[in-house]
């Protein structure tokens, strides 16, 4: 993302969510499994994690954030007219990485390819692991083994992207340009880009996938994301303001005394905001 710059309105978002005293943070990624303790085991076996317990509920621990996963009686919808893509790990050494998953019996959707024409980077190689029921898990080169990434779609990056900085107080990475890029005859730009805690949400054209409508995340493999802050009730109430659609009026999280609410982020994703920030007992 060379050149990206935030704009006078993307600095005010900032700005404006500063002055709330609200800096939010990754609280977790939740996904819908027919099978919740098969999958805890998957992850925590495949990749850098841990298994660990949420107010008594078997969850996987990410580094700073956490995976949640609730069982449903039917296989849920994956694919990608949601506009939650898929979540993704680093590897140091990608080559290694795959050949070792491989050998462990682990199933890809797509195997080891190498864009380092795209990444602009020698040696960039990345695989799409099929997870628990078919969550997309990417593996890609990077300085870590870690989990790195959420990849999302957007009909308009560059207004999703100053949606999050106005909210969550995030510096997105926007490129001047906003010309359509197309890359081995996908849509790859406009895009954007923000770093929260150690995770880098990526905003990826719609046109990648030949569509600009998503159906609800709310119900998919990936239901929904979840950001936390602070004090809940001055970013509520600014939301209310603005005409956030509201899919959940204030609540708390099963077996705590910590209060979320659900509401309808771009493109349709289902957000949900907890207070109170994301830890490891």
């Amino acid at each position: 993302m060379r050149g990206a710059l935030l704009s006078a309105a993307m600095l005010a978002a900032v700005s404006a969510c500063s002055a709330l005293g609200q800096q939010a943070h990754l609280h977790h990624v939740h996904l819908n499994s027919t099978d919740p303790d098969a999958a805890i085991a998957f992850y925590t076996e495949k990749f850098s994690c841990e298994k660990a317990s949420f107010h008594g509920k078997g969850s996987v621990w990410a580094q700073k954030s956490w995976l949640f996963f609730d069982k449903v009686a039917a296989a849920p919808p994956h694919e990608t007219d949601s506009p939650i893509w898929h979540i993704g790990w680093g590897a140091e050494d990608m080559q290694a990485t795959y050949k070792k998953q491989v050998e462990s019996g682990t199933k890809f959707q797509t195997p080891i390819t190498d864009i380092s024409d795209l990444a602009n980077f020698k040696g960039f190689f990345y695989a799409y692991v099929d997870g628990p029921d078919h969550a997309l898990i990417e593996l890609n080169t990077a300085g870590h083994h870690n989990f790195g990434h959420l990849h999302l779609f957007s009909a308009n990056t560059k207004a999703a992207a100053e949606w999050y900085a106005r909210y969550f107080g995030v510096k997105p990475r926007i490129p001047q340009s906003q010309e359509p890029r197309m890359y081995r005859g996908f849509q790859v730009a406009p895009s954007a880009s923000f770093t929260i805690d150690n995770v880098n949400v990526i905003l990826f054209p719609a046109k990648y996938r030949g569509h600009e409508r998503f159906r609800t995340t709310r119900g998919t493999v990936f239901d929904h994301v979840s950001f936390s802050v602070d004090a809940l009730d001055p970013l509520f109430e600014r939301m209310k303001a603005d005409g956030v659609r509201i899919l959940e009026q204030p609540y708390k999280l099963k077996g705590s005394d910590q209060r979320a609410v659900m509401v309808e982020g771009p493109d349709q994703i289902a957000i949900e905001i907890v207070e109170g920030h994301a830890h490891n007992p």
